[in-house]
C-alpha cells in the first residue's frame, strides 16, 4: 500500500483514529500499570511503565498529527509547535536530538552491562535506532 494513502488518508480515518485513541491513552496504560502493581507482576509494570514514557515523550512531539492522550474522557488532541518528524515545524533539530540522546543513554549502557550478550543487544537497538531515517525515506521516495 503506498505511504500516501497510508499517512494521507488511512491515519486520519476514524478508524485508525479510534484505535490511536485506546493505544495512546493515559488512562489506559495507567490503569494496566495499577494492575501490574496490584498483581504484581513486573513485567506488566515494565511494559505500562514503557508506554507511559513513550506517551510522555510523544505528546509534545506531535504538529497536526496528535492523539487524543486523555481519551475516554476527553477526544482533546494537543497540537503541539514541535514534530520529531516534520521539518517544518523542527522535525529536523527534533530527530538529531532523539539519536543524539539514543546514542548517549546507549554509550551509558554498555558502561553498565558486562555481558557480550546485553552489549550486542544494545548495539543492534542502536542499529535499528540509526536506520528509521533511512526506511522512511525510502517509504517515502
Amino acid at each position: 500500500m503506498p505511504a500516501e494513502r497510508v499517512f494521507g488518508t488511512l491515519y486520519f480515518s476514524d478508524a485508525w483514529q479510534t484505535v490511536f485513541a485506546v493505544d495512546n491513552s493515559v488512562f489506559v496504560w495507567g490503569a494496566l500499570l495499577a494492575l501490574g502493581l496490584w498483581l504484581q507482576r513486573g513485567w506488566i509494570v515494565a511494559l505500562a511503565g514503557a508506554g507511559l514514557l513513550h506517551l510522555a515523550l510523544d505528546f509534545p512531539l506531535h504538529a497536526g498529527d496528535g492523539r487524543p492522550h486523555f481519551w475516554p474522557l476527553s477526544d482533546w488532541v494537543f497540537d503541539s509547535p514541535l514534530s520529531y518528524w516534520d521539518s517544518a515545524h523542527h522535525g529536523g533539530v527534533v530527530g538529531a536530538a532523539e539519536i543524539l540522546i539514543s546514542v548517549g543513554l546507549a554509550a551509558w549502557l554498555l558502561t553498565r552491562f558486562r555481558h557480550l550478550g546485553m552489549r550486542a543487544l544494545v548495539l543492534g537497538l542502536v542499529a535499528l535506532e540509526l536506520s528509521v531515517g533511512g526506511v522512511w525515506a525510502t517509504v517515502f521516495a
